[in-house]
């Protein structure tokens, strides 16, 4: 038969691809394509900044709609609105309805000053008065460091009344010669107020913003007391108060006198009047003393700019006056409430002019914050002669008083009248006081003292 013919047996086997057909890429190929995945990568991370940059403005509108939406939702922003206007109304209001607004924020530089001082005696006070109405804050100004030497005499203690009372602090330097510190003891309780034993005549540091330099004897029981002293006083304690307005760039008042005018020839005095002064009289320690201290004080403000104000102050009366200081109006109101006969010098036709103290006092304070250099006179223009004045004393006190006439003293003004004019029309000023209407609050003054050394 039939054969069948045997197949032959085959073995399957997977056969290696060629080595071209190989998946696994060569050395340099790999390398390639890692190149290549790097690349793309960089690329993607430099396009994504630019991408945010993009999208940040819709980001920022998109913040700008929610936080809009989420005030108008609900009354917020009327909420907002009137938090704020009730928080403003309360830090502008609380300042005016305190009760007892005491401002500190000068106080604090005394230890700083009282270091420099030449073997003063200080006196420092912790508790306070109660002050002024103090304006809100938005309008209140900064307060004035303001010294005043002579401050605890007649007129400088009014000044420095007034000066506390309008907020500012004050450093009274005296050295009590004249001055009382009964004048100034309801301040003594004062932060604001410092008060210095101290003699003009020695250099004095302190940090101020003005000086009202009024330290020097003004009657003539007491400038003539010690002429070289009152004179000394006029030249060196102006010397040094120029200084030190000059080292800390303060404001300067000279407080001069109507004897720079001596026994004048004009009448009434101008501030153009140059005067007819003796110069080697009894009075010229204080005469010529005070055209010295102008001289001086002209001169710091041209050749050192310094600014200055001169007032030549005319014949002032009022409480704390001295009983005995040989003045007119205290001599006829303390003999007159003694009991004992008023003196009049000379004939008594002698002319004087009298202003009430606080009428100075608004003068000073006038000059001392306008524009103007000077010399301005300060005085009441009405005019009395001695005799005039007793009957006045005699209407006010006692009708029964009299008269004593004795020699008159050496280089005695026959006549004294001031013309305010200038302060008139520049500052603005003029007194309000007259003679009837200030004389009885003097006279109160007196008695009391008068009664108390019995």
């Amino acid at each position: 038969g039939h054969h069948s013919v045997p197949r032959p047996h085959h073995t399957c086997r997977l056969l290696s691809p060629p080595p071209s057909l190989s998946p696994t890429p060569s050395a340099p190929a790999g390398e390639r394509i890692r190149r290549r995945r790097r690349r793309l990568t960089m690329k993607q991370l430099h396009r994504q900044p630019s991408l945010s940059k993009q999208h940040r403005p819709h980001h920022r509108a998109s913040l700008s709609r929610s936080l809009a939406s989420y005030l108008l939702r609900e009354h917020r922003l009327l909420f907002v609105l009137l938090g704020f206007l009730l928080a403003s109304s309360f830090f502008l209001l609380y300042p005016a309805l305190a009760p007892h607004p005491i401002s500190l924020s000068s106080s604090a530089y005394a230890a700083t000053t009282t270091s420099a001082i030449r073997n003063p005696r200080v006196f420092s006070f912790s508790t306070a008065n109660a002050s002024p109405r103090r304006l809100p804050v938005g309008v209140r100004k900064k307060p004035l460091r303001v010294v005043v030497t002579g401050g605890a005499g007649f007129v400088g203690s009014h000044l420095v009344d007034k000066v506390l009372a309008r907020g500012d602090s004050v450093i009274v330097v005296d050295n009590f010669f004249t001055g009382r510190k009964e004048n100034v003891a309801h301040h003594l309780a004062n932060p604001r107020f410092e008060l210095i034993r101290h003699d003009v005549v020695e250099p004095i540091l302190l940090e101020v913003d003005q000086i009202y330099h009024l330290a020097c004897p003004a009657s003539p029981v007491h400038y003539k007391f010690n002429p070289i002293k009152t004179i000394k006083t006029n030249v060196m304690g102006t010397l040094n108060m120029l200084g030190l307005a000059k080292r800390v760039g303060a404001r300067f008042l000279l407080t001069s006198t109507s004897e720079v005018y001596g026994d004048p020839l004009e009448h009434p005095q101008k501030e153009s009047y140059w005067g007819h002064v003796n110069p080697i009289g009894v009075r010229s320690c204080y005469d010529e003393g005070k055209r010295t201290a102008e001289t001086l004080t002209m001169d710091y403000h041209r050749g050192a700019g310094v600014e200055v104000r001169i007032a030549r102050i005319f014949n002032t009366y009022g409480p704390r006056m001295c009983l005995d200081d040989g003045r007119v109006v205290s001599n006829f109101v303390a003999q007159t409430l003694r009991k004992q006969p008023m003196t009049v010098y000379g004939d008594g036709k002698q002319t004087r002019s009298f202003q009430y103290v606080s009428d100075l006092v608004d003068g000073l304070i006038t000059l001392m914050e306008n524009k103007y250099t000077g010399p301005f006179n300060l005085g009441n223009p009405g005019e009395f002669t001695m005799l005039e004045l007793a009957q006045v004393v005699k209407e006010t006190i006692d009708p029964s008083a009299r008269v004593e006439f004795k020699p008159n003293t050496a280089d005695d003004p026959h006549m004294r009248k001031p013309d305010i004019s200038k302060a008139k029309s520049l500052l603005n000023w003029e007194p309000k006081v007259s003679l009837k209407q200030g004389l009885p609050r003097m006279v109160s003054d007196f008695q009391k003292r008068i009664l108390d050394e019995k």
